[in-house]
């Protein structure tokens, strides 16, 4: 039996409106390990300038995004007396484990990490330092609280595994077993959501289309309205699974239909295989505007009440630095710093 807390950390960038792809691929699975686990999620918001003003905006729209983004998670049902809830540069023990991770990852991990190349382009040598170091950031914000368990999208799993091998060289490095050994977390039928007009691209708050993404601060009409327009092929439901390889859109739609009824893509194909998109479309429309549009709705009220998010932000901070706090000054001792 391992000898650290069952814990989760996870977190989102303020970067954008999230959307039904964060709902559906991560904060409806945070929301249940929140009665299963230790949870801690952040709003990261260090990450979040990795890529320069022209992208996270500047510090009034950082400011603006975190509080909407902290918003996001309570309204979609992170409680914060059961999870830790805070910003991340709250607690600075996280740039603190990242220098030390600095000096533990080396510059091959690093170079094949794929996300950088996707982010940074043909500009490669213009990138920011910062950019190419976020995996070991990422690897500090994990292990900073001795998590067990990260829930991630596939898009994120080779940064948790480069998170693994930095846990794993620091305890061969220094003779201990101080960092736990991570396990990925990736859960549902809907763990990869994709757009709604291209059913090959993931859904994304970088998509010049708002018609590609329904946001969580989407209103009713503008939910059903997406639904509708969504881009589907000619043919109808199909009755078996089968039926839907080689059919990204059919694929995407299905499947955000059974992670937000809670039920298999079988299940769905079972009740709709044989009919028409049109009808389809209709059944989807009105489940996700049951299920999204009462987020907004909270988003709304709590956006207007600030303070109260700015309260939740501060005390999950401590209650964060609380758990951080002890597990970087052992770090500093196994290290050999003085002090």
């Amino acid at each position: 039996m391992s000898k650290f807390t069952q814990r989760v950390l996870s977190g989102m960038q303020p970067t954008g409106n999230l959307h039904l792809g964060n709902y559906l691929g991560a904060m409806v699975n945070w929301v249940k390990m929140q009665d299963t686990h230790q949870t801690l999620y952040c709003v990261v918001d260090m990450h979040a300038i990795t890529q320069g003003l022209a992208v996270w905006g500047g510090p009034v729209a950082l400011h603006k995004s975190t509080l909407e983004v902290a918003a996001a998670y309570i309204a979609a049902g992170i409680d914060p007396k059961k999870s830790i809830l805070f910003n991340q540069s709250r607690v600075h023990e996280h740039a603190e484990l990242a220098w030390i991770f600095n000096c533990t990852a080396r510059m091959g991990w690093l170079n094949r990490m794929t996300q950088f190349k996707e982010k940074a382009g043909k500009d490669r040598e213009n990138a920011s330092v910062g950019l190419y170091d976020y995996p070991v950031l990422m690897a500090a914000d994990i292990l900073i609280y001795h998590a067990t368990h990260v829930p991630v999208g596939e898009d994120q799993k080779q940064h948790l595994e480069l998170c693994r091998d930095i846990a794993i060289k620091f305890n061969n490095d220094f003779g201990t077993e101080f960092f736990p050994i991570t396990e990925p977390v990736i859960m549902g039928p809907a763990t990869r959501v994709m757009s709604l007009r291209d059913g090959t691209k993931k859904m994304s708050k970088s998509d010049p289309s708002d018609l590609s993404r329904i946001n969580l601060t989407d209103s009713a009409d503008d939910i059903a309205k997406k639904i509708r327009k969504a881009k589907t092929d000619a043919d109808g439901i199909p009755s078996a699974k089968e039926g839907l390889s080689g059919r990204p859109e059919a694929d995407n739609l299905v499947g955000i239909f059974a992670a937000l009824q809670g039920c298999t893509v079988e299940d769905v194909l079972q009740q709709f295989g044989g009919g028409q998109f049109s009808t389809f479309k209709n059944a989807l429309a009105d489940l996700a505007v049951t299920k999204i549009a009462p987020i907004n709705d909270v988003m709304i009220r709590l956006k207007a009440d600030e303070g109260y998010v700015e309260k939740v932000l501060a005390e999950g901070g401590e209650r964060a630095s609380a758990i951080a706090a002890p597990i970087m000054k052992d770090v500093k001792k196994i290290v050999g710093f003085v002090g």
